[in-house]
């Protein structure tokens, strides 16, 4: 469609300052005359667009003009391609040309000092067949593992996509539970979007544990963990509760819903690790120990 066209021009020279007719008319795949008459357009449209002949020269937009953006201050602006270059390596190409978009409009440059990779490539298709459902309002069916390593079938109106503790889960109304559920998009298999559509329903995120919707109990952990260990302390536990002892270890206090995954992640600490309270977790991970050393008799 020409106003298309004339919206991508005009972002075209605010970009790239000058460009050829002949440029243009291959990147939008129309003739040299059209290009001219969409000038001409533009002009009429008063936005000031003009051509220089000559060597160098070419269709230019005058350095002063930028499209109406006074509602926006220079910080905001700046928060704007930023939130844009955080989601670039996340979603479709029509992502990137808003990104280069908005960058020509701001007349900045596209915030390359950002650089934000979500999530497990596992899950990269789910996110867009997600987003998808989610914007049409579609039921999605998938296979679902929870923490239990139990499968069961699910099917779901999706709300909202959400990033939680270095995973990516989706919120949605479960019409086997009738309530609203959170899903890992790893623990996902099987998915369908579904032509079926549902009327939309408040968002609800709930505080339970985000395996599929099975409440958890809180577990407080104590933890010591070896000097060995220090970027991993870092990497995985919040300032507020970690402890450094003189010999160089760290003392590590925690609240996490107890499951499979808690006793997994303790034992991936292997040596470095002693759990001193509660007395329960320190059999739990003695005996899981124990039938793991017994696999390498």
């Amino acid at each position: 469609m020409q106003i298309n066209r004339l919206l991508e021009i005009v972002y075209v020279l605010l970009d790239k300052k000058i460009v050829t007719a002949k440029e243009l008319a291959e990147q939008f795949g129309v003739s040299q005359r059209t290009i001219y008459r969409d000038i001409d357009t533009l002009s009429l449209a008063d936005i000031p667009v003009y051509t220089e002949k000559g060597k160098g020269g070419g269709i230019r937009v005058l350095p002063e003009f930028v499209l109406n953006k006074s509602l926006l201050n220079d910080k905001e602006q700046n928060e704007i391609l930023s939130a844009l270059r955080a989601f670039s390596g996340l979603v479709s190409s029509e992502h990137d040309q808003a990104l280069k978009k908005m960058s020509a409009l701001f007349r900045k440059g596209a915030a390359d000092w950002l650089m934000v990779d979500f999530y497990n490539r596992g899950s990269s298709g789910f996110f867009n067949d997600f987003k998808t459902a989610i914007l049409e309002r579609r039921i999605t069916e998938f296979d679902y593992y929870g923490s239990s390593g139990e499968k069961t079938r699910r099917r779901i109106e999706p709300v909202q996509l959400c990033f939680l503790s270095k995973a990516w889960y989706v919120n949605g109304f479960c019409l086997e539970r009738e309530d609203m559920r959170v899903f890992r998009l790893t623990r996902i298999r099987n998915l369908t979007v579904t032509n079926k559509h549902f009327l939309s329903r408040p968002l609800s995120v709930t505080n339970m544990e985000i395996t599929g919707g099975q409440q958890k109990q809180s577990l407080s952990l104590k933890l010591k963990i070896d000097p060995e260990m220090v970027h991993r302390v870092f990497d995985e536990f919040g300032d507020e509760g970690i402890e450094k002892q003189d010999d160089g270890s760290f003392i590590v206090r925690v609240i996490w819903p107890e499951d499979s995954w808690v006793y997994g992640f303790l034992l991936s600490f292997g040596e470095y690790i002693e759990v001193l309270k509660p007395k329960r977790i320190q059999r739990i991970i003695k005996e899981k120990a124990l039938k793991i050393s017994k696999k390498y008799i």
